[in-house]
């Protein structure tokens, strides 16, 4: 799939690799007068390209009780932008329970001469139904995806929410520590996530802690393995993902992300942000709270 996609994906994608670690913490137990009202972040990113600006990223994600939100969306700007005309955006929704389960995923992406779109529908961690518009070419040397490799995993968008192991300080090391099944639709692949260090960073609308984790990747099924890019990926071990706490919530969300590609050090880091929403309504009205899926 690597070799095939739209570089603009790519791009897109190398976040979502990048950020794909992230094991969701079972959901903490409430008292039942009181009911969470709606939580939400949104996040701007800056994209360089070995040190040069190529684009611009946006996260914003919804959570109320078990339920989640996540869109992703990315532009490529400047002279990059004009050429390719490259653009994407992604969306997953879902619960989360011992795990991330997310029930629907799509995903496209575009420049000036193609495109392509990804629809999966989920449940319980396994793929019912997938989708790729135009279909991949078949060239004989993929990996066949199997119907085991669809069970227990978890979509790209869905891996950049990060909860929390358990009830622990949410800056605890090892939250990094992890190994995330993801299916894109296409391929399967593991992101294994490593505890680095531990940084204090300060940006608008967010001062204090971040979490440093390594990341290795690790091709399963969907991708071509004598492709040059594939045995990059596999041997690269210049990735890493900073992850910081979203107030009022157990979850955490890329800060930066640092993918080395053969292009130089692609990093999409956060310029801005930008909490939403309360944390917990006492005795709020059957009602009150208005649902993820209103909005």
């Amino acid at each position: 799939m690597c070799a095939t996609l739209p570089r603009t994906q790519l791009f897109l994608r190398a976040g979502l690799i990048a950020a794909a670690f992230l094991g969701l913490g079972a959901a903490e137990a409430r008292p039942r007068h009181v009911r969470t009202a709606p939580a939400g972040v949104t996040v701007d990113y800056g994209v360089n390209l070995a040190g040069l600006p190529i684009g611009t990223a946006q996260l914003s994600g919804a959570f109320e009780g078990a339920r989640y939100r996540m869109d992703v969306s990315a532009q490529l700007t400047g002279l990059v932008g004009a050429i390719t005309g490259g653009m994407g955006s992604a969306r997953s929704t879902g619960t989360i329970a011992a795990g991330p389960q997310p029930s629907a995923f799509s995903i496209a992406t575009r420049t000036a001469s193609s495109g392509i779109a990804v629809r999966m529908a989920l449940s319980r961690g396994n793929v019912v139904q997938s989708e790729v518009t135009p279909p991949l070419i078949d060239m004989g040397d993929r990996v066949p995806v199997t119907a085991a490799n669809k069970r227990g995993v978890m979509d790209p968008a869905s891996a950049l929410l990060m909860p929390a192991h358990a009830r622990g300080d949410l800056i605890d090391p090892e939250n990094c520590n992890r190994t995330l099944p993801v299916f894109d639709g296409a391929t399967r692949f593991n992101v294994v996530l490593s505890y680095g260090e531990t940084r204090t960073v300060e940006k608008p609308g967010y001062s204090g802690p971040v979490l440093v984790c390594n990341a290795r990747y690790q091709a399963v099924a969907g991708h071509r393995p004598d492709r040059p890019g594939v045995r990059f990926m596999e041997e690269n071990r210049d990735m890493s993902v900073w992850l910081a706490p979203v107030d009022g919530t157990r979850v955490l969300l890329p800060f930066r992300i640092a993918v080395r590609t053969t292009l130089g050090t692609n990093i999409i880091e956060a310029t801005r942000w930008t909490r939403s929403g309360a944390t917990a309504t006492a005795a709020a009205p059957a009602g009150a709270v208005a649902s993820l899926d209103q909005r």
